[in-house]
């Protein structure tokens, strides 16, 4: 057994020691259910961990994470977790969550190949193809890099409100708002990108105030 599997074995025992001692019905509680405000969509990077971003506690957030945050419409895993956290969870805000320095936005700025990943990477290709003029107007790369991190984000959430499962709760009149954040791997910080959904008029207005 490797030296790092027999490390993150020994750190789990050490994290239910401590949360037993600060809470001694703190994992009976857990056990009970979940009942999240907020469902996270939100890059794989391993930078970018949801619940400590936000300070919240285990089942306060409802997780789905993909290679540069995407809301794919063919994508039967973050729909089946949209799904469920909308209409059983009952969430009552959605999150997407990029990042700056995403190794997914900026592989869609290039034209190598690097395996299976393309295919997902065209997605995000299709992202800078819409908004091409603006982006390639940005002379300085690393500023053309964090603008096209921020459309992704803009993008994915004006993707996610036009799903048949945003759209239903909306109509049935279920309490439901969507956000677009980017994070600062170097500054821990968010930006939040102003681009707060709660409905398809909400979403017409800050499209043709954002692009």
């Amino acid at each position: 057994m490797s030296d790092f599997y027999k490390k993150i074995l020994e750190n789990n025992k050490k994290w239910v020691e401590t949360s037993l001692a600060s809470d001694p019905n703190y994992f009976e509680d857990l056990a009970k259910g979940q009942t999240p405000p907020l469902l996270w969509i939100g890059c794989s990077d391993s930078r970018v961990p949801a619940n400590e971003i936000v300070g919240a506690k285990p089942g306060e957030v409802f997780v789905h994470r993909n290679i540069a945050n995407m809301v794919i419409h063919s994508d039967m895993n973050m729909l089946s977790v949209l799904d469920y956290a909308v209409n059983v969870l009952k969430v009552k805000h959605v999150l997407v969550c990029g990042h700056y320095g995403c190794g997914g936005i900026k592989a869609a700025m290039g034209n190598e190949s690097i395996g299976i990943i393309d295919n997902w990477i065209r997605h995000i290709k299709d992202v800078y193809r819409l908004h091409n003029e603006y982006l390639d107007s940005i002379t300085d790369e690393n500023e053309r890099f964090n603008a096209f991190v921020e459309i992704n984000v803009k993008e994915q959430v004006f993707d996610l409100a036009k799903t048949s499962i945003v759209q239903s709760a909306w109509k049935n009149g279920q309490e439901l708002t969507l956000h677009g954040w980017a994070y600062g791997l170097n500054s821990g910080f968010v930006t939040d990108l102003d681009v707060n959904v709660s409905s398809d008029k909400d979403l017409d207005n800050v499209y043709q105030l954002k692009f």
